[in-house]
């Protein structure tokens, strides 16, 4: 950890620049609260940009605009990754958020009535911390795969960018989720045998690559289905967020069809390693020269100095609002408040939601500090 040399007071400190950061940012700054963005990036928009090269948006771009921006692309596209990044990198530079790119948070702690946040050769004083981050900080993967044959390239998908990257030679994919279908099929085309090890996280039943679907049953999806339907708030949403949770959502673009057409062969789990090869569930040991890794993600919130986890990790909130700690707040984490919210339009959501929160909160610490005064 670096060597604190300057301190800042601030009312509110969001940590991450992305589109939750940035969402937040935009109602802090229509309310007219004083607030800081810390990201740990170098630009705006560069987790990103770190995304493997072909990827595109699982939404259309309608679903990809941030509150007075809507995304600058036809309405039924599926934006790239790094037209995603330029968009974000605009959005803060439209609104004129002060984002402090290059600056990683190192620790958040309490003292008296007022948060630390501890970040490069900086320190910030803050009545409100918001943690504007997605439930994936640090990967995942099986303790197992460091048996595996140092000959074979592995990769988690983090740090997948293409094709190029590979030995010569089959590829195991494991884990069958989004991010796993779209990798396997594009290796698959490339001419190599491709296997994905995982269990059926299932499919929306409609294409929604389809300009029918798009146009008429799509915004039941996102709009309704994901944004309303499945929420905190609603029976069907609390019976559906443990298992949204802890095994994942379904395949929303690339499709079961759609692996078996590239020629993609879907196997069991994969559960150790035999003779430093990949074994499956049914016992075989797959002679393999890559394995890319999508297993996801783990909150990584090792950083947060306080008192607010559960017993696995997750902070314990309402709607993003901390239970356990006033002024503590989070905005992009899985399933929140609604299935949609890690996709934008459900961040833009939350986001709003915790302002309302910090500014009452604001008010009520004004009202008190004007009686006893």
């Amino acid at each position: 950890m670096s060597t604190t040399s300057q301190s800042e007071r601030v009312e509110t400190v969001v940590v991450g620049g992305g589109q939750a950061g940035l969402s937040v940012g935009y109602h802090l700054a229509r309310r007219e609260r004083p607030f800081v963005i810390l990201e740990a990036n170098e630009r705006v928009g560069d987790s990103w940009r770190k995304r493997w090269d072909s990827l595109r948006l699982f939404t259309p771009a309608r679903y990809d605009g941030i509150a007075g921006m809507p995304f600058p692309a036809p309405p039924h596209s599926f934006p790239t990754k790094d037209e995603m990044a330029d968009y974000l990198e605009s959005y803060a530079a439209r609104f004129a958020l002060p984002v402090r790119t290059g600056t990683r948070v190192e620790r958040v702690t309490r003292e008296g009535d007022h948060y630390v946040v501890t970040a490069s050769d900086r320190r910030y004083e803050a009545d409100n911390v918001v943690v504007a981050m997605a439930s994936f900080q640090r990967r995942r993967v099986p303790a197992f795969a460091a048996e595996l044959d140092p000959d074979i390239v592995q990769l988690h998908s983090e740090d997948y960018r293409n094709p190029a990257q590979l030995r010569d030679g089959d590829v195991l994919i494991v884990g069958a989720g989004n991010s796993g279908a779209e990798i396997a099929v594009e290796l698959a085309r490339t001419g190599r045998r491709t296997y994905v090890a995982g269990r059926d996280v299932g499919q929306i039943p409609f294409d929604v690559t389809n300009p029918a679907v798009l146009r008429l049953v799509v915004p039941v999806i996102f709009r309704v289905l994901f944004h309303r339907v499945l929420t905190t708030s609603t029976p069907m949403g609390r019976k559906a967020r443990p298992h949204v949770i802890t095994k994942g959502g379904p395949l929303i673009r690339t499709r079961s069809g759609d692996l078996a057409a590239a020629g993609v062969e879907r196997v069991p789990r994969t559960v150790g390693v035999r003779g430093g090869r990949p074994v499956l569930e049914d016992g075989r040991a797959l002679d393999v020269a890559n394995v890319i890794w999508c297993t996801g993600f783990e909150p990584g919130f090792s950083w947060i100095d306080l008192p607010i986890f559960d017993d696995a990790g997750n902070p314990r909130h309402e709607r993003g609002v901390c239970t356990t700690c006033d002024g503590m707040y989070f905005v992009g984490l899985l399933f929140l408040h609604a299935f949609s919210s890690t996709m934008i339009h459900g961040v833009e959501r939350d986001a709003a939601h915790v302002v309302d929160a910090i500014a009452a909160r604001a008010r009520g610490r004004s009202t008190t500090a004007a009686a006893v005064s």
